[in-house]
């Protein structure tokens, strides 16, 4: 079994008032065997379309290469914009050394809701994926359960948004499509895309991402 480790802490907890929140991060960034068009940060994977997405939304110029310039520049966007990065998953075990989520077993999770209680100014949660198992809003709504908080529907179409009362103020959670080829399947299916895309016949599963993401950033 591998056992794929988180190799990031928690990024800018301390000043968010938005999280980032996902699973793991493809094995290699664990081994430490990154390939030249990967970044050693948060969503660095070469595969990964978060910071393509951000990089269009802003117009960052982003670097897409293995040096510490890249590191900088995503680690200040970061920081300006008031954004952490918290992934709810510490560690997991995989017959399979990939990043599939539904591969892992015997998760061992970071303790979300501890952390908003003791960073107080933090307002949303932005899962990069939905509630299917093994998910970042699939986690997080066991440990809800686990310290008895109630979950309240703002939106049930993606992105799906949601309301949490915790220590006595509201944060709000946000659902978007996962920044992953594998989700392309799963916004081909539906409706809204299929409403801009009969308008504009050129769009892409990443423009649509854009536009999704947009908003909430």
């Amino acid at each position: 079994m591998f056992h794929h480790t988180h190799p990031y802490p928690p990024f800018n907890l301390q000043d968010a008032t938005k999280l980032i929140v996902g699973t793991l991060p493809p094995p290699r960034f664990t081994t430490g065997e990154l390939l030249p068009e990967d970044v050693d940060f948060c969503y660095g994977s070469k595969n990964g379309m978060l910071w393509p997405i951000l990089d269009r939304i802003f117009e960052l110029g982003l670097v897409y290469e293995n040096t510490a310039r890249a590191i900088t520049q995503r680690a200040n966007f970061l920081i300006e914009r008031k954004i952490g990065v918290c992934d709810i998953v510490a560690s997991a075990l995989r017959e399979k050394i990939d990043a599939s989520d539904l591969g892992m077993q015997d998760v061992e999770l970071r303790d979300l809701t501890a952390y908003l209680k003791k960073h107080r100014q933090i307002e949303t949660l932005i899962f990069t994926g939905g509630n299917s198992k093994n998910g970042p809003e699939y986690f997080f709504r066991r440990q809800a359960k686990k310290e008895h908080l109630k979950i309240k529907v703002i939106a049930a179409e993606v992105p799906r948004i949601h309301e949490i009362e915790i220590d006595n103020r509201k944060v709000r959670t946000v659902s978007l499509t996962a920044p992953s080829g594998a989700a392309n399947r799963a916004i081909g299916s539906m409706k809204k895309y299929k409403q801009m895309k009969a308008q504009n016949p050129e769009l892409t599963t990443f423009d649509f991402r854009v536009a999704q993401y947009a908003p909430f950033f």
